[in-house]
Order: C-alpha cells, then structure tokens, then sequence
C-alpha cells in the first residue's frame, strides 16, 4: 500500500529551532521509502513573531525540495501564533487526498484547528506534542492553557490515532487530560553535511570571531529562552572566570518571540566579569553553522525541560561532547553511551561538570568520539523513517 502523507507544520522557518528542522528532515527522508507515494508539508511563511520579515517564498503553490513538496500559506490574521486561515480552507478541500496527517504542535491556533479538520473529515492523523504536554510547560500562562486544553487539545488528543513522543521520559511525564490515545516513541533524527577539517575549522572560527588558541569553545546553540538554564550557566561560567579556568563561549541562538529576554540575556553578560570571553552569533545556519559544529571542543544545554533536545543529537553527530541536565530527556542515552556529563539543574554540579571537561582535553576526544558513535547509531534519519512508515501503515 502506497500512502501519500500529509505534514502540517506552524512554520519551517529555521528560526523557531528544531521543530522546523525536524520536519524537513523527516519529510525528505520519508520521501525515500518504497511505501509512501508522496509527502506533502503544508505551513505558513512566518519567520519570526515580531520583527522579521514573512520568509521569501510563493505562496499557496506547491514548491519541490527533496523528494517531498512544501505548499506555504500567508501567515494571517494573528502573525504572531503562526495562524493561517488560507492553509486551513485548503486542508478541508483537500484532506480526502492523503491517507494520514503528522501534526506537530500542540497549543498552536494553526495546529488545533488543522487537527479538529482532520478529526471532521475523517483523515487519521498523529499529534507530535513538542514537549508542550510537560508539567513544567504547563505552568506557563497555566490558567489559559488549562482551558485551552479542555475547550479544544483534549478532543484533538482523544481523536488522534496515535500521540507521538520523542524520548521514553517525554511519554512518562506529559499530561494526557485524561485521553487514552496510543502513543508511540520515535527519536528525531539528524543529517549533517560533510564536517570541514576540525584543524581548519577551528582555524576559521577563531580568526572569525577572534577567539584565542588557549581557550576551549564551549557551544551553546539553541533558543535564547528562560526554559534552557541561563539563570545555571551564566553564574556557572562566572565561577569557572574566577577560577582562573580558561574558555570562550560561542552562543549562538536569537529568541523571535521574545526579543526582551533575549536583549536581558545580553546585557547581563555583558555586565559580568567574564563578557571578554563570550561571542553572541545570533541565529547561525548553512556553512557557519558546520564550521562551528566542527570547531566546537563542548557543547551545553542546562535545559529545565527539553522533550528531545535536536540541537545536543546535533552537536553528538559533530562529534561534540555534551554537558546536559536531566531536564533534556535524551540524556539517559547520553549517559549510557559516555558522550559527556549529565548534571541536574543546579549551578554547583554545572560547574563541576564543565570545569572537569574543560581541564581535560583527553576525556573530551574520548566522550566526544562516544558521543558520535551514539548519534551515528540512534538518531539516523533512514531508520527513524522506516519506523515510522510502518507505523503510518498500521494505522491507516
């Protein structure tokens, strides 16, 4: 049986993160297998909620990339939440074409309502929560949310064929509303380019950003957001300053919705003892992003919650070792594999973890060499499509 499937998307504009990524991965990956007849990702041209441009494509038309097609939509009314109203007239007339739909959002005015469509015009579909369903998550403009989910994610989430998590600890913890859907756990996947040469790269990135030889990078790449732990690292670099152990942190990461905490981030270091050995990139992608990736001697990511964490599978595959909390649901694998060290969200053990890391070069090239052992053989795009297509097979 040959399946055309169906992803709906908020936006694939690389500024929101993994998200985008994820599905432009996936769908092209999905292309590849005998059984799916065609992929179709339906999206708005949002990039950025506040002070960017609508990204630069045609609209309402379908667009070719990798063995799979994108139809973007105008982003209105409501620019900010990603709401289409065009791309949900074209799902009502067209859900009778595909055989299932993968939603990924929950909480999202453009994906609640393409999943009530779905639900009314009888398309099965997944719903990929995004770690949206995570107490903590919750808590945030708790009362809304709460009503939110009655009103409309709850019976989203009862017609759902299946809910799709992408950690066993993202399944564990995330609210159901008392839903009984099926859930299935599938990890994101990562494709990298060819890595430069570490030698060269780091040659590159140094002279670039006029980072000295002694310093090791240490790498923050993801969204500039209170959830991912600036309130642990900031104070736990201060330390490591004052302790006379040498780094360079290269953060690289914006906030599109939220430019005010974003700006607070910056002005606090920029304040700090230590703003001399720090680099604010912005939102990095194409050739710096693989430079970068291949420069970097440890990445970070103190996450107070993170349902999968693409950016540390990422930086795995690079061959970089990571720092990460308990609070990014990967690192059970992590630990298992040695591909760095685990701390809990705390500013102590943070410090302990990226002091012993930065004195010894050796452990890092081991850890490090673990950790892409690791990506090569969990987060693989080939196999997480395979999975998947049989999954999309037994439920249609």
């Amino acid at each position: 049986m040959s399946l055309k499937v169906l992803q709906i998307v908020p936006s694939l504009s690389l500024v929101y993160g993994g998200p985008s990524q994820m599905v432009r991965g996936l769908s092209a990956a999905l292309a590849q297998q005998q059984a799916i007849a065609q992929v179709t990702v339906i999206t708005t041209d949002a990039n950025g909620d506040i002070d960017e441009d609508p990204l630069d494509v045609p609209l309402a038309q379908p667009i070719e990339q990798a063995g799979y097609e994108v139809i973007y939509f105008r982003c209105a009314p409501f620019r900010r939440y990603k709401f289409s109203t065009e791309l949900l007239r074209w799902l009502w007339a067209n859900a009778h074409r595909y055989d299932i739909a993968h939603i990924h959002a929950l909480f999202s005015p453009v994906s609640t309502a393409a999943a009530t469509l779905c639900r009314w015009r009888h398309l099965p579909y997944i719903m990929r929560p995004l770690g949206t369903l995570d107490p903590a998550d919750l808590q945030k403009k708790r009362t809304l949310k709460k009503l939110y989910a009655h009103l409309l994610e709850k019976p989203n989430l009862a017609g759902a064929a299946a809910l799709h998590f992408t950690s066993s600890q993202e399944a564990k913890v995330s609210e159901r509303f008392g839903t009984t859907t099926s859930e299935m756990v599938l990890p994101l996947g990562v494709s990298l380019p060819s890595l430069p040469e570490r030698t060269v790269a780091q040659s590159r990135i140094r002279e670039q950003f006029s980072i000295p030889k002694e310093r090791p990078i240490i790498l923050f790449m993801s969204r500039i957001d209170p959830k991912k732990g600036f309130d642990l690292l900031v104070p736990a670099l201060e330390k490591i300053h004052q302790n006379n152990h040498p780094f360079h942190l290269l953060l690289c990461g914006s906030n599109p919705q939220d430019r005010e905490y974003e700006t607070s981030i910056k002005q606090q270091i920029e304040s700090s003892s230590w703003s001399c050995c720090v680099t604010f990139s912005g939102f990095v992608s194409g050739e710096l992003k693989i430079n970068i990736l291949s420069a970097a001697d440890l990445f970070v990511l103190p996450s107070y919650y993170e349902n999968f964490g693409i950016a540390v599978a990422e930086a795995m595959a690079a061959g970089i070792p990571v720092v990460i909390s308990t609070g990014v649901d990967i690192w059970p694998k992590v630990a298992e594999c040695e591909a760095g060290w685990i701390v809990p969200t705390e500013v102590e053990p943070l410090v302990d973890s990226l002091t012993e890391a930065l004195s010894d070069e050796g452990e890092r090239k081991r850890r490090g060499q673990n950790a892409q052992r690791c990506a090569k053989a969990n987060y693989g795009w080939d196999a997480i499509a395979q999975t998947l297509t049989l999954k999309y097979q037994s439920l249609v």
